[in-house]
């Protein structure tokens, strides 16, 4: 009987969504076990995100699948970089889950927010422009210990991470900020295999769920368009339901002073939408924005 190695992370959500992975490929008739694999997002955590480059959380499974000690890995797909180094595929997106954020709160009364995310960050700071950001980091429940242990208003978490984690409903103080656009393919899981091994991504196959899988791939489109290699607080949403599809993207200054929105439909779903509408928004203002953002990050350099 084939038996796979999944990589993944070691945190209570990696785990979790590795496991969806595995009970999803025993239903099929396959046998699966958990590597777990250290990455350099979970070993320094004295660091702003923005500051350690990409595939901080995803590089060190990259090498264990390449180097054949994993079959797959599995990734939060909002963790994964815009463009995958051969001979890594995409194989499959599960069906996604709560795509937004919510605020869990402490303090209504504060003006303090917690994030380690450079977009969550613009985003609260263009809504609230006299409340001041501190950074979080840590996995969820480090994070939430934090924010509880703090007496700031609050801090911006995945709505899917709790919901995984069976926290989001029994936690106090939580709001969901229906207005905050997420990052590109937030809540969804991703399974990453290596060319050549036909038979594995078959099975894989049969996990992808195609709208959530499509909209994963407009707006990872509209990221890639956007940044050219440059971190910024970008955030995309597709809903897609066969050919229909509603998209909202959004790219923010760093500071959150200034902010433009996107909101668009088509009924016709494919992949380079994404690229379409980021460059509609780089007409628009955003091309400003953005050399604005490079200028401000080359300084820092």
């Amino acid at each position: 009987m084939l038996n796979v190695k999944i990589g993944t992370r070691g945190s209570q959500l990696a785990l979790y969504q590795a496991r969806r992975v595995q009970g999803a490929l025993a239903e099929l008739g396959v046998s699966a076990e958990l590597v777990v694999i250290q990455t350099k997002g979970d070993r320094i955590q004295d660091r702003p995100l923005q500051s350690m480059g990409t595939g901080i959380f995803t590089k060190a499974l990259d090498n264990a699948l390449i180097a054949g000690e994993v079959d797959v890995a599995v990734h939060s797909m909002k963790d994964v970089p815009t463009q995958l180094l051969a001979p890594m595929e995409a194989w499959a997106v599960l069906e996604r889950g709560l795509p937004g954020d919510v605020l869990v709160g402490q303090d209504p009364a504060s003006t303090v927010v917690a994030t380690g995310s450079i977009r969550r960050k613009a985003q609260w700071l263009y809504r609230h422009p006299n409340h001041t950001s501190v950074g979080l980091r840590g996995n969820v429940e480090t994070r939430l210990t934090k924010v509880q242990g703090n007496p700031w208003r609050g801090g911006i978490f995945a709505a899917a991470g709790l919901d995984r984690l069976g926290l989001l409903d029994g936690l106090k103080g939580v709001e969901h900020l229906d207005w905050m656009v997420p990052a590109p393919a937030q809540g969804s899981i991703l399974v990453v295999g290596l060319e050549g091994r036909a038979d594995l991504k078959h099975m894989v196959a049969h996990l992808d769920h195609p709208d959530s899988s499509m909209a994963a791939s407009i707006e990872r489109a509209f990221l890639y368009a956007l940044e050219g290699g440059c971190a910024a607080p970008i955030g995309a949403h597709a809903r897609v339901q066969g050919d229909h599809v509603t998209f909202t993207g959004c790219l923010n200054s760093l500071d959150g002073q200034a902010e433009l929105r996107i909101e668009r439909t088509s009924e016709e779903a494919h992949a380079a939408l994404g690229a379409d509408w980021a460059h509609e928004l780089l007409s628009l203002g955003g091309q400003a924005i953005m050399d604005g953002i490079r200028k401000r990050t080359e300084g820092d350099d």
